[in-house]
């Protein structure tokens, strides 16, 4: 399912009116029809008690459709306008005129005091105050009376985003309303799947409103869902090499978890054949408790990282694997760092970037535009600063944009990990990923990411559909630890785990209960 910004939802409002002679009374119609189906699915309207708190704009008019709907099923409804309602225009002002003439009650909120009765004794609230225009903070009589909602208690249902919720990041404008249903017009904006605001639509819905497809799956909207390929079947007949054969240079004294978690979870999540190039003195240790990677040990710095010296040794390595990860706990020491910039500079492989190995390359990201194969960088947000150069605060309220130019102007592919990870591609694509939960911010869970992503590439996905199923994959082995163990002390040991379940259950289909998780909005 693609998602669209704010402008570029007008800008489809426009097309549908102007091109295909949509009226914009119809689309008005549309979203209150099925803000309606959906309060009818999830409450009943027969003999039920409503309040409508209706904006100036757009969404006030929508509004203004599902009170008229709600009395014409057999409920009560009263309708409150916050603002001037000389202010209404177009459709909007058409149905504020056919409501009145209906024997609604409809009066304008000059303070909450005079709304409180009304509001605590009604069975349900319909939020149709801002929608996705909102620009500014809220304060004011809207700031009180989002707090009133909030505070009562009561089953809400939010029109296109819950009041408060900016449209094109998901972040709080001073208070938002916290919905426990939001229908969503047209596509669902990027706010909708942003956290916080992802959190406040509660259960997410989306209406066509009678768009074409040509219209709503554009490719010049880039911005969709992650819903990723499914996996090749696994060849009978195939050997360890057939599955992937995958090279890790990763680890420093002190790094131990990074190097196990990132090999290991190649393996755990199908991957054929993993090697490991860590420095000699921590290889036993590991061997010791994943006796399954075939290790490489490396000569040493000083500091216990892998010293520049084994460069050319690495990069005949390399030329016979399918995939290199490079990254992983290989630590900020000097040496080492220049041979993540030389080693990135002449692998000729696929190549997955993590951690130190990002730090290295922020040095100089010449080297990765200059990259003739295919990259990935799987950053958080910290790493995404130094990449952009950017403050952690300015791409965390603008991840979409900052994303979508950082992966074109390096020519790769960008996870950018946290709640609802991003993929941004080079030709501007972005996709949401839905799976994961809170619990899987851990030490070493990025760690396994790498691994997991790299073991979708060796089961035969492309390097853009294996980063998208590795995303996915990682967050749904995470899903399934939670769902046995709790969010609470999740480890990335785990994740690890809990993968071949993953992918069983992934290859056979996932249950209903899942694809609803997954699913981002539901179509009515």
């Amino acid at each position: 399912m693609k998602i669209s910004r704010v402008s570029e939802m007008r800008a489809l409002d426009r097309t549908a009116i102007e091109r295909f002679g949509i009226k914009e009374e119809l689309l008005m119609e549309n979203a209150g029809e099925a803000l309606y189906f959906v309060l009818l699915q999830a409450l009943g309207i027969n003999d039920k008690k409503f309040i409508v708190f209706c904006g100036i704009g757009n969404n006030g008019g929508d509004g203004f459709v599902i009170a008229r709907k709600i009395h014409s099923n057999g409920g009560t409804v009263k309708v409150f306008i916050l603002g001037d309602q000389s202010k209404y225009k177009g459709a909007a002002k058409m149905n504020l005129d056919i409501v009145s003439q209906l024997p609604i009650e409809v009066r304008t909120v000059e303070s909450i005091e005079a709304i409180k009765t009304d509001v605590y004794h009604c069975d349900a609230i319909v939020d149709a105050i801002f929608g996705t225009g909102l620009a500014r903070d809220v304060g004011g009589l809207y700031r009180d009376v989002i707090e009133l909602v909030n505070e009562s208690g009561k089953t809400v249902i939010s029109a296109d985003i819950p009041s408060g919720v900016n449209g094109d990041t998901g972040k709080i404008m001073g208070v938002a309303v916290k919905a426990n249903y939001t229908v969503t017009f047209g596509l669902p904006k990027i706010g909708n799947l942003l956290f916080p605001g992802y959190d406040l639509c509660g259960k997410l819905y989306c209406t066509l409103i009678s768009f074409p497809p040509s219209m709503y799956n554009a490719d010049s909207l880039k911005f969709e869902i992650n819903e990723p390929a499914p996996l090749p079947p696994r060849d009978q007949e195939g050997h360890k090499g057939n599955f992937g054969q995958v090279l890790f240079i990763a680890g420093a004294s002190s790094y131990f978890g990074a190097p196990y978690f990132a090999a290991l979870s190649f393996l755990k999540a199908g991957g054929g054949y993993a090697r490991l190039a860590a420095p000699a003195s921590m290889t036993p240790f590991i061997a010791n408790k994943a006796s399954e990677i075939v290790f490489v040990p490396q000569k040493q710095t000083r500091s216990g990282s892998i010293s520049l010296e084994n460069k050319g040794a690495l990069l005949e390595l390399s030329d016979k694997m399918d995939m290199v990860v490079l990254g992983p706990g290989l630590s900020l020491e000097e040496e080492t760092q220049q041979l993540v910039r030389a080693l990135a500079a002449e692998i000729n492989k696929p190549l997955l970037i993590d951690g130190d190995g990002i730090t290295a390359l922020c040095e100089d990201l010449h080297i990765i535009k200059e990259r003739k194969a295919e990259t990935v960088l799987t950053p958080h947000l910290g790493e995404m600063s130094r990449i952009t150069k950017r403050a952690v605060t300015e791409i965390d309220t603008n991840k979409m944009e900052i994303l979508q130019q950082t992966a074109k102007e390096l020519n790769v592919m960008i996870v950018l990990k946290g709640a609802h990870s991003l993929i941004g591609c080079p030709d501007e694509r972005i996709f949401i990923n839905m799976s994961g939960n809170p619990g899987m911010a851990t030490a070493g869970s990025g760690d396994v990411l790498t691994g997991t992503i790299a073991a979708m590439f060796g089961l035969g996905l492309s390097l853009e559909d294996a980063v998208r199923k590795g995303v996915f994959m990682h967050g749904f082995s995470g899903d399934l630890a939670a769902e046995d163990m709790g969010q609470d002390g999740i480890t990335a040991q785990d994740i690890l785990d809990y993968l071949p379940l993953a992918l069983k259950m992934d290859r056979q289909g996932l249950n209903e209960r899942f694809r609803e998780r997954y699913v981002g909005a539901h179509i009515v």
